[in-house]
């Protein structure tokens, strides 16, 4: 049996990936093709789906239209327009205010140690934040690159709340010593599955804000790990 569906609120390749993804595994589906640019969904099935079926797979963001039978030719797919510095450019903002306000809070009486605390408590609050405005759909697009949350999808609806309480101990300087290997292990998962998914040129989006902002997988994620991932080997080594 073949479907097509019309996507409401995909606008990019990595909302190609996303809905792919969150579609393969299910059973009585044998086929799920995303066409970007006539944003539309074809299934092959072994019965009859409605959108509401589909949906319930789908990030919260995606809605479903039933428009007929599926297209036999897939139309051409475009790159986006955008730049890769627009796509970045909350991140960039983001992190921007998180060091403004980390050198603003010591400016009188500096303190790196203190400095790089506040900078990582802030960075795990932030980020979190933006993770638990859509869960669903952050536990669906992280394990397209974490490699821990691909083999145990129970971690990425976990990971949100792993980076709050890092969060937490940072700023209230609890815990720290277990927050700061908390952070190796962790980014250091994380980081191994971005490198592979630069190394191989995929075009998957990346989730370390969660899905509401269209953020690229680019160096710019393994940068921002790597960071963090220096902060805590320096606050270990005691730098």
């Amino acid at each position: 049996m073949e479907q097509q569906f019309l996507i409401h609120g995909m606008n990019c390749s990595s909302c190609k990936a996303i809905i792919e993804y969150s579609l393969k595994d299910i059973q009585y589906i044998q086929k799920a093709e995303v066409h970007l640019e006539a944003k539309t969904l074809g299934v092959t099935s072994e019965r009859t789906l409605d959108p509401q079926t589909l949906e319930q797979h789908l990030p919260e963001k995606y809605s479903l239209e039933l428009v007929g039978a599926a297209a036999s030719t897939p139309p051409t797919e475009f790159s986006p327009e955008t730049s890769k510095l627009q796509q970045l450019k909350p991140l960039f903002l983001i992190f921007f205010y998180l060091f403004a306000a980390s050198v603003g809070m010591h400016l009188s009486d500096w303190n790196t140690g203190a400095f790089m605390l506040d900078f990582m408590g802030l960075f795990y609050i932030v980020f979190s934040f933006f993770k638990f405005l859509d869960l669903r759909g952050f536990a669906q697009s992280f394990p397209m690159y974490d490699p821990l949350a691909k083999a145990l999808p129970l971690y990425a609806w976990v990971y949100p709340f792993i980076e709050t309480l890092l969060g937490l101990s940072f700023l209230s300087r609890t815990a720290i010593d277990w927050a700061l290997w908390a952070t190796l292990v962790v980014l250091g998962i994380t980081t191994l599955g971005v490198l592979r998914v630069l190394l191989n040129k995929q075009q998957i989006r990346c989730a370390c804000l969660g899905t509401v902002l269209q953020l690229p997988m680019t160096e710019a994620t393994l940068i921002e790990n790597i960071l963090m991932i220096g902060m805590a080997l320096g606050m270990i080594s005691g730098i």
